[in-house]
């Protein structure tokens, strides 16, 4: 077994010119591995803390060189000489190291580069693929990709009050061809948007970022999917990733592009209507992180037809996981490692939705990087969804392409999932 002998990490740039981390991990055998990990701006109050530097005269305080510093110190010495394969192990104790529940001490920043950067020097050695090695099964299927059409929230100054409209590809068999699919709609979405007058403008997750109320993205998506030649609902459907938490209020929601404030009966009987006169098959975060009482309701009135995903609910923390199993408040649950430090924890999220019958969706954050990991492990943690954003931009792309060159040289072409079985 090789054993680990120098864990190191810098700071480099994410997607959108701020600082983040990258790792490298060298093992006894002369294996060497790299891996960098991403940011959020729509973040959860319940996720893990991304270690910042706090120091107004770098990037705005947002420097990582404390978090760069505890890999290449502490994080180093305890990891040091620990067998590379066993990633339950080095993720274990990198949890223990930093004892906190929130990953405050060392940052979650700082447990995850480290976590990927050991995953991937260990399944060099082993001569696997990153998504074997974490226990993927032999034949797993691909992820159903989730791509991002139309962006308002925080990923577009708030050009809507809904964060993300997403293509879900339905009919493919074949993750080629459900980006084949995707690309169209695309396409005609940026004719349909020209059309309109609307600017073509790019969100920070490569979707278009203007085009009126909160229900126009809803139509202008539909008729995209129909100009592209498919059929709404059954060969492409819409993904909404509300983003509720956003513009919550004492209240109830606050609707900027509409004018309006409804309380959260009335909120939710509007995306539950929506449901029925679109083709939206997923839901995320429909109300707040923290509105409880809101989330099994609408789950009940939509779900034997919708997804409907936690993520700033869930925070892929699995005791909070478990609270929405046990009330029902959710059928879906968003899985992003950053939210909680480690693959291993992400992993064992996933692992729990599933066997309580619910579906997960592998996200990328909006600040991203060119690293292609969270591929393999949204291949490791399936049958899944893969969020990351739009068909542009490099730290997007390098996601896509992965499963393209995954698909390639498999015998099954690259085989999704039934959408029913997702």
């Amino acid at each position: 077994m090789s054993r680990i002998r120098e864990v190191r990490a810098f700071e480099i740039l994410d997607s959108r010119g701020r600082p983040t981390l990258e790792a490298e991990v060298a093992l006894d055998d002369g294996t060497r591995a790299r891996a960098s990990v991403p940011s959020g701006a729509s973040t959860g109050r319940h996720e893990a803390l991304e270690l910042r530097d706090g120091d107004a005269a770098r990037y705005g305080g947002r420097g990582v060189l404390r978090a760069a510093a505890h890999v290449s110190g502490e994080i180093a010495d305890r990891l040091r000489g620990m067998e590379a394969a066993d990633q339950a192990a080095i993720d274990g104790a990198l949890v223990a190291l930093d004892g906190t529940p929130e990953r405050s001490r060392l940052g979650g920043n700082a447990l995850l580069a480290a976590s990927v950067a050991c995953a991937r020097a260990g399944a060099a050695s082993e001569g696997l693929p990153l998504w074997r090695h974490l226990g993927g099964a032999e034949r797993a299927p691909l992820p159903r990709p989730m791509v991002n059409a139309l962006s308002g929230g925080l990923h577009a100054g708030r050009a809507v009050d809904l964060q993300d409209y997403l293509a879900i590809p339905l009919s493919a068999g074949t993750f080629p061809q459900a980006i084949e699919d995707v690309s169209r709609v695309l396409a005609a979405l940026a004719v349909e948007l020209a059309e309109l007058g609307q600017t073509l403008l790019r969100a920070d997750e490569g979707g278009f970022a203007a085009f009126g109320s909160n229900e126009d993205g809803l139509i202008i998506l539909t008729r995209a999917i129909e100009r592209a030649g498919l059929e709404p609902g059954r060969d492409v459907a819409i993904g909404l990733d509300v983003a509720a938490s956003h513009f919550a209020t004492a209240a109830g929601y606050r609707l900027a592009a509409d004018d309006q404030a409804l309380d959260a009966a009335a909120w939710g009987e509007r995306l539950a209507d929506w449901t029925r006169r679109y083709p939206v098959v997923s839901v995320e975060d429909p109300f707040g992180e923290d509105d409880w009482a809101a989330w099994p309701g609408f789950t009940a009135a939509v779900g034997d037809r919708v997804q409907v995903v936690g993520d700033d609910l869930l925070c892929t923390q699995l005791d909070r996981v478990e609270r929405a199993i046990d009330e029902r408040a959710a059928n879906a649950v968003l899985v992003k490692a950053n939210q909680v430090g480690t693959l291993t924890e992400a992993l064992a999220v996933a692992a729990r939705a599933r066997a309580a019958g619910w579906r997960a969706v592998v996200s990328a954050r909006s600040g991203e990087t060119e690293d292609d990991w969270l591929a393999d492990l949204a291949i490791a943690a399936g049958p899944a969804q893969l969020k990351v954003g739009s068909l542009t931009q490099s730290e997007r792309l390098a996601k896509y392409n992965r499963l393209l060159r995954e698909s390639a040289v498999r015998a099954d072409g690259g085989r999704l999932e039934r959408w029913g079985d997702a």
